[in-house]
């Protein structure tokens, strides 16, 4: 990332596996040979849960590794909050930037309030969310990723047999531009699902747009520069993961989601519920867990907006941890630029400040994206590392 040793860095004889969010994990003959535009299929977590009723877990969810050792340092702690409200009224707008540059510079993940998404349409799609998770398996199956295919119902990036596996279910559907839809996978139950999703991937992808112009604008981007910023992610692509995490007989020696960095613009995340799962790592490398908090959007930036900010501001590491007794439903918006935008540091910053770009600047998002999803697992260099000059 910003500097090789921000990272956690691999042992000797390890490998590292980097899923589409970024996800790494480390074992000694992880993913030889295989690349990342793939998954097999594997059995259902909440079937397992609801059908066996285990007091342990199956061997491949064991994680008493370095993903989970650290459970006891986990911490609660206020992140920031940012009212688009302010940011959109010309009074509080210089104040608030400030609030949003050390945000994204401390932290690169907060919560917006005001955000201006009806609460009628969070509703909807919740409740349709939910509802997809409840149907019967054979319902939900008939959404399940194809061969090939990371997108459907099922788990992502899962490239060889004896992978250690994430304890969730997920459904992962492109959602803009329209053409891009494959409706074979948008399920048809609950009845509203589609037209719930529909309308909540168009708000989330309008929310992106204006988190994306004013991002910049804390940057210091302006005039041409911030509006082709703005309006690339406008004419982007968004993607949406829902998951469900299963309550776990031991979540101590599970993890939900592996630690990792997006590899996108922009990450949109709604709660289901109340329950908590979220955890983002701190600078002092102390995992925080984010408390759902009602009415809010958590922020997320992904790597591409650290790369533009020439590793001003932080594509944050992230995991998720699971509960002994409560489930947990959340939903993911992946935001990124069109896919001619040029990925690379942001030409006003570098001569506003006068540094030297520390990242290559590549011909578009599109190649962007390749080079993530063409990555060899067992390349000894984080991805967003390679692009460092």
């Amino acid at each position: 990332m910003v500097a090789t040793s921000d990272r956690p860095k691999l042992s000797e004889g390890e490998a590292e596996e980097i899923d589409g969010g970024g996800n790494r994990e480390r074992g000694k003959d992880a993913g030889k040979g295989v690349t990342l535009n793939c998954t097999l299929p594997v059995p259902s977590v909440q079937e397992l849960v609801r059908q066996q009723r285990p007091d342990a877990l199956p061997p491949r969810y064991l994680r008493d590794d370095t993903v989970v050792a650290d459970h006891h340092r986990e911490s609660l702690q206020d992140l920031p909050r940012i009212d688009l409200g302010k940011l959109m009224d010309l009074a509080s707008r210089s104040t608030e930037l400030r609030n949003l540059d050390s945000a994204c510079r401390e932290w690169g993940l907060f919560l917006l309030v005001n955000h201006g998404v009806s609460d009628e349409g969070m509703r909807m799609t919740k409740e349709n969310v939910r509802g997809f998770f409840e149907l019967p398996h054979h319902e939900k199956q008939k959404s399940a990723q194809r061969p090939g295919s990371l997108e459907g119902y099922g788990q992502a990036f899962v490239t060889y047999h004896e992978q250690k596996l994430d304890w969730n279910d997920m459904i992962f559907l492109k959602c803009h531009p329209p053409h891009a839809r494959n409706l074979d996978l948008w399920p048809q139950n609950p009845p509203e699902f589609r037209m719930a999703l529909e309308k909540y991937s168009e708000d989330m992808r309008k929310l992106a747009e204006a988190v994306a112009k004013y991002i910049g604008m804390a940057l210091g981007i302006h005039e041409e520069e911030l509006d082709l910023l703005a309006k690339s992610f406008g004419e982007g692509s968004c993607q949406v993961r829902m998951t469900y995490y299963p309550a776990c007989p031991e979540p101590e020696r599970a993890v939900g989601m592996t630690p990792h960095a997006d590899a996108t613009g922009i990450t949109l995340l709604t709660e289901c519920g109340n329950v908590a799962g979220l955890q983002v790592l701190r600078k002092d490398n102390c995992w925080v867990t984010v408390l759902p908090v009602p009415g809010t959007i958590v922020v997320n930036l992904g790597q591409i907006m650290e790369v533009y900010s020439n590793g001003t501001y932080r594509a944050p590491d992230h995991r998720v941890v699971v509960n002994k007794e409560k489930e947990r439903v959340s939903i993911a918006t992946f935001c990124n630029p069109s896919p001619s935008l040029p990925v690379g540091p942001s030409p006003q910053l570098l001569a506003a400040t006068g540094l030297p770009p520390i990242f290559q600047t590549l011909s578009s998002s599109e190649e962007f994206m390749q080079r993530f999803y063409s990555r060899k697992l067992l390349d000894a260099v984080p991805f967003i590392d390679s692009l460092k000059l």
